[in-house]
């Protein structure tokens, strides 16, 4: 059995097939794990989707905020834009049944020695919190009031946790920071506009992962989500962290690691995708 984790497709079937093809993955014999942004910007993501949601144990995915938005365009929360490509989900004749099992899909792993998310952590949370807290949103997507939870889902405030959120601005902050997150300051007050790379960080905001002390400091943590971010900005000696978003859909890679024995043990495999989706101006 073997163990894969493969960072952000966005809608990029063609390359997907190509790297199952590479590892020779067999959904009898091993196990995928998707960090989120399964759909949009690129061209087949109601592939993705009857693809993935066929595998059954064999997939494990994480949420995105490009699948969660997704799942607020189904409930007529939001708005389209203009670099949505998942228009065809919406008007397929199974998109129930498959945005049904999109919704179940969790918010945060802890699997095989790695703590897997989305975007990141803040820095006051602990693996136990982060993924109770994932749990949470996990209950509001999965029941009976999903459109209430979707409408209160977008919005940047409030910027920073603390214990006493209650209701949709506790619900907001545990989104945003494990599907938007990439910088906050040492005290996790989350900033979003900043899409570069690490060395773009305002003043006064760090990389999450590079606040000192964060709870998750000893926890090996795997993520998506930030595909301008140099890898050695985050392999650093002992930093016991994973990005998997190569940039597939703007013409970089799709990546695949596989598990070894222990978190320090992995192996990176990708293969060459073709620009799907033009940069926003």
């Amino acid at each position: 059995m073997a163990l894969y984790c493969i960072g952000d497709l966005q809608g990029c079937n063609e390359p997907f097939q190509r790297l199952l093809q590479k590892i020779d993955f067999s959904p009898s014999r091993d196990t995928l794990y998707l960090l989120g942004d399964l759909v949009n910007r690129g061209p087949h993501s109601l592939a993705i989707l009857r693809h993935l949601s066929r595998l059954g144990d064999a997939a494990q995915s994480l949420l995105g905020n490009h699948d969660l938005h997704l799942l607020a365009l189904w409930q007529g929360m939001g708005k389209l834009h203009h670099s949505d490509t998942a228009q065809d989900i919406l008007q397929a004749s199974d998109r129930g049944a498959l945005l049904d099992w999109l919704r179940h899909r969790n918010m945060a792993i802890h699997a095989h020695g790695w703590l897997m998310v989305h975007a990141g952590v803040l820095p006051q949370w602990s693996t136990a919190k982060t993924l109770a807290l994932a749990a949470e949103v996990e209950q509001a997507l999965r029941g009976s009031d999903l459109k209430g939870f979707l409408s209160g889902m977008y919005g940047n405030a409030p910027y920073q946790w603390h214990d006493g959120l209650q209701g949709a601005d506790r619900l907001r902050v545990v989104v945003n920071a494990l599907t938007r997150l990439r910088f906050c300051t040492p005290e996790g007050v989350m900033e979003f506009a900043t899409k570069e790379g690490a060395e773009a960080a305002k003043h006064g905001y760090l990389p999450w992962f590079d606040v000192p002390g964060r709870q998750t400091e000893g926890t090996p943590v795997m993520f998506g989500h930030w595909s301008t971010l140099k890898a050695h900005d985050a392999q650093k000696p002992g930093s016991q962290l994973l990005p998997l978003d190569t940039g597939c859909v703007w013409g970089g890679c799709l990546t695949a690691a596989k598990l070894g024995a222990t978190p320090a043990e992995y192996e990176l495999i990708s293969v060459a995708c073709a620009q799907a989706q033009n940069p926003l101006p």
